[in-house]
């Protein structure tokens, strides 16, 4: 699987993103996809995680409540709506596809295929 991340920017503190992540090359629907950042100097770091169909999501603490996170098998797609942004959440953002199609992974080891990540920035 090929993943393109899109969608990423610089934004105020308190506004909003929504990533995008296109897969290609496999059966998109057949994975779990995940997202996760990397700001400098730190490990990378769960965000969010989609299963197979869109029906179930995980969320890590540190955007929960703050983030959605959705899927379209038919446009090979899935998003991350990221809302009430901090300067903390400046990172480098990631999208994977899961060895498992329940999505329920939270370690970077557990994802099979990585995209080049999308830049946010959030100023205070």
């Amino acid at each position: 699987v090929q993943l393109q991340a899109s969608g990423g920017g610089l934004v105020q503190a308190g506004g909003s993103l929504r990533l995008s992540c296109a897969a290609s090359g496999r059966t998109f629907s057949n994975y779990g996809m995940g997202w996760f950042r990397q700001a400098p100097g730190k490990e990378r770091e769960f965000v969010a995680s989609v299963s197979w169909s869109g029906g179930t999501t995980y969320y890590g603490d540190s955007v929960k409540g703050r983030s959605t996170i959705s899927r379209d098998n038919a446009k090979n797609t899935v998003y991350l709506q990221m809302n009430s942004l901090k300067p903390e959440d400046t990172a480098v953002y990631y999208c994977a596809a899961d060895r498992s199609r329940y999505g329920w992974s939270r370690q970077t080891y557990e994802y099979e295929y990585w995209g080049k990540g999308t830049q946010v920035t959030v100023s205070s």
